[in-house]
């Protein structure tokens, strides 16, 4: 994850889709900080295998996400609403995402997002295999890990499920796509004994059986409906996890999703709900992240504990420069453990970085742009000093060999560098009212899928 440069200033392309708003953010940033515009790979050429990457490039990879064509090359389909096909979508995406670093490399240029990271943190299993072994506080999983590995848990359907949820003493799961995102095909299940159940979705079923993404969020309380959406989502993969009981913020439950750049905490957003999914484009809504911290204080907690538990999180992928964190609060505010890592959660307009991040007055695209750039300065002040060193040693006849080789890697760090003083996040006032870290969008009251 070394930066390019040329002359001490970066060369930035991305890979991403052209018209996006998150191409759109991310060249913003790059304007702003007086950088030539980064040079736009399409995801249309990646797929169609004519993408091209130029020495010295550094390379950011984006999602693919709200492009019908993309979408039916990723996932076999017609209708980017439907939720089937994760699995080939996962398939082709990670194979997409490795043929791009592979070009990268051979071009010589260096990319920000490593294809290995990426392929674990769209497959929910092994994410969350990848955390629990880094000693990460997550939710407890029969499914965690590699689904082909020794000891994995078989879903073939709705009897695995029961099964699971009655072995691993689980009355309350989520229920989640290995593959999906945005909340495409989760199911919040509560079962309470004598055949009484309750599952919480926005997977809608047409009248053939297909199952498509809603706006809506609604609860099923018949187990054979259950049994049918569970059966038709098991193909492609499912990833099963305790049910934990969250903090509520004004009498909604909440969580909050951080990013880390480089791994420092740079942002949060609250996000609450009265579902138990806090997805914005489910009703959800933003919560004071004043609040939060108050609340966190007053139960005898820790908010630098906290964003700490995201930059563990976040240190699990050591190849990517950018990760969203769901932090997902206890009951009390005391505790809090990792829903997911996502590869693309940065879409936060217009959220500035915490008070002590290094990233004040940047929004999450500023962010890693200014990482990009003190990464590049250092490697040039590495370069130019070791340069140096043979020149005095000539000049003293001695010998013009370097003993301070640079490293190998000169890994992006925060904004501010790690030499920084510790957290000091004081408040930064009530969340914006812009868009959810969540990108669908609505179709007929469906919801496409946005990786």
């Amino acid at each position: 994850m070394s930066p390019s440069a040329s002359n001490g200033t970066p060369r930035l392309a991305v890979v991403g889709i052209p018209a996006n708003r998150r191409a759109g953010l991310f060249q913003d940033a790059v304007r702003a900080a007086g950088l030539p515009a980064a040079r736009t790979v399409s995801w249309l050429e990646v797929l169609r295998g004519e993408a091209v990457f130029l020495p010295g490039e550094t390379v950011r990879i984006d999602s693919p996400g709200e492009d019908a064509e993309v979408d039916r090359m990723l996932r076999g389909g017609d209708d980017p609403a439907r939720v089937e096909g994760s699995a080939r979508w996962y398939g082709r995406f990670t194979a997409a995402v490795r043929e791009v670093g592979r070009a990268a490399a051979a071009a010589g240029a260096v990319l920000l997002d490593g294809p290995e990271d990426i392929a674990v943190l769209f497959d929910k299993r092994l994410c969350h295999g990848v955390l629990d072994a880094a000693g990460v506080p997550v939710p407890d999983s029969p499914t965690s890990g590699p689904a082909s590995g020794p000891g994995a848990e078989p879903v073939r359907g709705w009897a695995d499920v029961r099964r699971l949820m009655a072995e691993h003493r689980m009355p309350r799961v989520f229920v989640k796509p290995a593959h999906g995102s945005s909340a495409s095909g989760v199911m919040a299940l509560e079962t309470a004994g004598a055949g009484r159940i309750r599952a919480t979705t926005s997977v809608e079923r047409d009248g053939q059986g297909r199952l498509f993404n809603s706006l809506r969020v609604r609860r099923i309380t018949t187990e054979r409906e259950v049994a049918a959406l569970v059966d038709a989502l098991a193909p492609d993969g499912l990833h099963i996890e305790r049910w934990l009981p969250k903090a509520s913020q004004r009498g909604r439950v909440a969580d909050l999703r951080v990013v880390v750049v480089a791994g420092r905490a740079t942002h949060a957003v609250v996000r609450t709900s009265r579902s138990p999914m806090t997805n914005l484009h489910l009703g959800g809504a933003r919560g004071d992240l004043d609040e939060v911290r108050a609340a966190v204080g007053a139960a005898g907690g820790s908010w630098d504990a906290a964003l700490a538990v995201c930059e563990q999180a976040a240190a699990c992928f050591p190849d990517t420069l950018c990760v969203g964190v769901d932090l997902l609060p206890a009951t009390g505010w005391r505790r809090f453990a990792v829903g997911e890592v996502n590869a693309f959660g940065d879409l936060l307009p217009r959220l500035t970085g915490l008070p002590g991040s290094g990233a004040e007055g940047l929004d999450t695209y500023g962010a890693q742009v200014a990482a990009v750039l003190a990464a590049s300065a250092r490697s040039q002040a590495a370069t130019a000093h070791d340069r140096a060193i043979p020149d005095k040693h000539a000049a003293h006849g001695h010998a013009a060999t370097s003993h301070h080789a640079a490293p190998s890697h000169d890994h992006v760090t925060s904004p501010h560098d790690h030499a920084a003083p510790p957290h000091d996040h004081r408040p930064d006032g009530r969340a914006p009212e812009s868009g959810p870290a969540s990108n669908d969008r609505a179709r007929n009251d469906r919801v496409t899928h946005a990786p």
